[in-house]
């Protein structure tokens, strides 16, 4: 099959999504794949050996990189030849819906969420209230909006500790803990560096969690435990800077009640193909989702690979699975509406 993957882009997590599209560019191979990569900063063709120097480069300022339209990903040749796309994208227009909108009109199959469903989990505001009316507890929040300052109210979150992220960001990029008021102002300065709103949100004391939904699949839950004690960016994406549980330990039913709101909380963005919900356990057992990642890592250390491994799937298995969730979900949008039976007809 003739795949095109897309990696690298413009956004703050370019870095992670290099070390991601190496992972999969080398099991794409290994399935037996013509695979064209492509750099969706600028549509340059990405060769077999530059996929693994590429993300020693280390990270990427935004502003280091060429100010180009992601139009060009679009017009890129291979694209035209491809059978299905394969994003390895994060943040950014990558995850946001921009790119999948661009795919769509190029009438391209893709791996992932569409439009719609991307835009609403990029935007952790506008998820969170898709959760509340899905009945998926999340930790209370604010919006806080760069064009209109208004003070946070701290008292009515749950008081300090907070934690101020941006809206549209994943990765953890941006994201500060602040247990001293003090402290705020710096922290909501640090997050609007990545775009106008930031979201504040009430601190959940207890355990992390993350549900990775396959399909309509919840696979086995990970705990992660930073030896830092926070997950952030680090922890996330070094070896060797946290623990972790796969599957978690907790009782049959809390796990079984974790991986429904996991399965729920996707659904209800409409999500489709590789999905990966984050929680927090509270210190009562209470689970409460943060966010869904549309394009969840897929780097040596990341937690959809752990899953699927505890699933039974290996890597190359869980791609392969991938591309086939992604051709499905093409064939089920474009299939034929059903005729509508006309109750005048033979009258």
């Amino acid at each position: 099959m003739k795949v095109v993957l897309l990696m690298g882009g413009r956004s703050a997590e370019r870095e992670i999504s290099l070390r991601t599209g190496h992972g999969i560019f080398k099991s794409l191979r290994n399935l037996g794949h013509e695979v064209t990569a492509i750099d969706a900063a600028d549509g340059r063709l990405i060769g077999a050996g530059e996929t693994a120097s590429a993300q020693l480069e280390g990270p990427l300022e935004p502003s280091d990189l060429p100010e180009v339209s992601v139009s060009v990903v679009a017009e890129a040749q291979p694209l035209a030849e491809a059978e299905v796309v394969f994003l390895a994208l994060h943040g950014g227009a990558g995850e946001n819906g921009t790119v999948q909108a661009l795919l769509d009109l190029s009438n391209r199959p893709y791996t992932g969420s569409g439009v719609l469903a991307s835009a609403l989990a990029m935007n952790k505001a506008l998820s969170k209230s898709v959760f509340e009316r899905a009945g998926v507890p999340t930790p209370r929040w604010q919006l806080v909006r760069a064009s209109r300052l208004e003070g946070v109210d701290a008292t009515a979150l749950g008081g300090y500790p907070l934690i101020v992220k941006p809206n549209e960001q994943g990765s953890s990029v941006g994201l500060s803990v602040v247990a001293d008021p003090g402290d705020l102002p710096a922290a909501l300065d640090a997050a609007f560096q990545y775009g106008r709103d930031v979201l504040v949100e009430q601190f959940i004391p207890g355990r992390e969690l993350t549900v990775a939904v396959l399909g309509d699949e919840a696979m086995p839950i990970v705990e992660i435990r930073p030896k830092s004690g926070q997950y952030d960016y680090e922890s996330k994406y070094t070896s060797g800077a946290g623990d972790y549980a796969c599957p978690a330990d907790l009782p049959e039913s809390l796990a079984r009640r974790v991986q429904e709101l996991g399965v729920r909380a996707a659904q209800a963005l409409d999500c489709a193909g590789v999905t990966r919900v984050d929680f927090r356990l509270s210190t009562q057992d209470e689970p409460f989702c943060l966010e869904v990642n549309t394009i969840p890592g897929m780097t040596p250390t990341s937690l959809v690979p752990m899953a699927a491994r505890a699933r039974g799937l290996s890597y190359d298995q869980l791609v392969a699975r991938m591309l086939e969730l992604a051709q499905e979900e093409w064939r089920a949008r474009h299939a034929p509406a059903p005729r509508r039976s006309d109750s005048r007809a033979g009258s």
